[in-house]
């Protein structure tokens, strides 16, 4: 992160054609900044992945796909968790130093594995000439890598013979003229790359990491500064330069898990040195998605931008809430400050400590996760409330899901309304479609999961859809209205 009938599944940002190109700068010279634009999000099952070797096999049911999902989002929780019980936004090693601490560009995300990375897909070109790849983009990590090859001769060509006969890619960084490695000696890979190694033979060998996921995988390789072109729906692409980006040589873990889904990892966690924090510095220091509704049609798409502002239709509708940002035990993710939450207009008995961080709780908002996932303090009461309001409806047991029910004769306005209210009076209140979810034929779940306590809430991409998000990086806020997302 991590949009059709019967699928459970994400959007994805894909642009099919692509003219012309362009710096920043002059990008920012030829349009308004108030004019924004958007690239594509397509689906991961959509055909258009056809060709790429990452359009995995479509789940032949419904309940198939809501089964893997679950399997997923569970997955990604015990990486969110170990991250931020570990109060850092890496995993530790021997190895590791510690940490010191407008126009728009609108990105095509594919909707990817989800083992703990994240959901999407995102196809950017990086290097001069550039080389296309697709890369999954993860908000919970600040890192951005590829598969990559750096002076290694012959052995550069048969991989990339290898590579593309089973539809992947490899970065051949040599090839490129922009490709500049960060040295081990430098004040950079010395005090600010948290997951840097202390192996420094000599003081211009490039800085090596060792960057580790949930599910027992890992990228080994070293960093550099490149040229990243990012697709635009105007057909150009708009050109940055000096993208911190990881040559990664060696993937570890099992070939089921999710890194090797893609040609590499796209960071949109925040950081320093995040291709989020690089982008957005360019463009106003702004970035907002709106993801459509699961169950629309499979040719509708959803948006990342970076840049620009809500259109003039939506700002006035549009809700504000601090977001907050850094520091070691929120890591690279986005975090905000809860009071409460309601259910049909009454707020419920919640310990405040759910909500308050340093007394081991906390909400981050995560395209990745797929479902909503509430700490026990919250699931119960929660759960207790709107599974008494449908209590009429038989029961269907589901391992997934706690409350499934037979939905013929299903009335959505019998269904009392969900509120996530914020600490400085902003509430958010999703469509009931987004928390009572479609799993199989004439089947609905309460589509919330419970986590253990302490441990942080996150509001999966479910529970945002249809809903413009604004994170404002300069302004500390999160700008949140309903859209249609069109």
């Amino acid at each position: 992160m991590k949009g059709r009938p019967n699928a459970f599944l994400f959007i994805i940002f894909l642009l099919s054609a692509l003219h012309g190109i362009f710096s920043v700068h002059s990008f920012l010279n030829e349009l308004k900044q108030d004019e924004p634009m958007r690239l594509e999000l397509i689906h991961r099952h959509s055909p258009k992945l056809n060709g790429h070797g990452l359009r995995d096999e479509m789940p032949k049911t419904q309940l198939e796909l809501i089964e893997e999902l679950h399997r997923h989002d569970l997955i990604r929780q015990q990486m969110i968790s170990r991250k931020r019980q570990h109060h850092h936004h890496h995993i530790q090693t021997d190895l590791r130093r510690n940490a010191l601490e407008t126009a728009s560009i609108a990105m095509p995300l594919s909707s990817g594995w989800d083992f703990g990375v994240g959901q999407y897909l995102v196809q950017v070109k990086v290097g001069t000439p550039s080389q296309r790849f697709l890369l999954i983009a993860d908000t919970g990590s600040d890192l951005t890598w590829m598969k990559c090859k750096y002076r290694c001769g012959e052995k550069c060509g048969l991989k990339r013979a290898k590579m593309k006969k089973n539809k992947k890619k490899v970065f051949r960084a040599t090839q490129s003229s922009t490709f500049k490695t960060i040295p081990c000696s430098s004040e950079m890979c010395k005090f600010e790359l948290d997951f840097s190694l202390t192996i420094c033979p000599t003081p211009l060998s490039p800085c090596k990491y060792d960057y580790r996921y949930a599910e027992k995988s890992g990228a080994l390789g070293f960093f550099a500064n490149e040229a990243v072109r990012v697709p635009l729906t105007n057909g150009g692409s708009a050109k940055l330069n000096d993208v911190l980006i990881g040559c990664t040589e060696t993937i570890e873990g099992p070939k089921e898990a999710s890194i090797w889904g893609g040609d590499g990892i796209l960071g949109l966690g925040f950081s320093k040195h995040s291709f989020v924090a690089k982008a957005a510095s360019n463009l106003g220091d702004k970035f907002s998605y709106c993801l459509i509704d699961h169950m629309s049609n499979k040719n509708v798409s959803s948006y990342l931008t970076f840049g620009g502002s809500a259109e003039p239709a939506l700002r006035n509708s549009m809700s504000y809430t601090k977001l907050a940002l850094g520091g070691p035990k929120i890591g690279p993710f986005y975090a905000v400050n809860l009071v409460g939450i309601s259910v049909g207009g009454k707020m419920l008995k919640i310990p405040n400590e759910v909500w308050v961080e340093n007394l081991g709780g906390g909400t981050i908002v995560d395209s990745g996760t797929s479902l909503t996932f509430l700490t026990s303090p919250a699931y119960i009461p929660i759960m207790a409330e709107l599974t008494m309001a449908l209590s009429k409806y038989e029961k269907i047991p589901l391992d997934a899901f706690e409350f499934c029910f037979n939905s013929t004769g299903y009335d959505e306005s019998s269904v009392p309304r969900f509120a996530v209210h914020f600490a400085d009076g902003a509430k958010f209140e999703p469509p009931v479609k987004s928390y009572v979810i479609d799993v199989a034929v004439q089947t609905k779940c309460l589509g919330f999961m419970s986590a253990i306590f302490p441990g942080t809430i996150v509001i999966g991409n479910i529970m945002q859809q249809n809903y413009l998000w604004e994170f404002d990086l300069r302004g500390g806020t999160l700008g949140f209205a309903p859209s249609s997302c069109t």
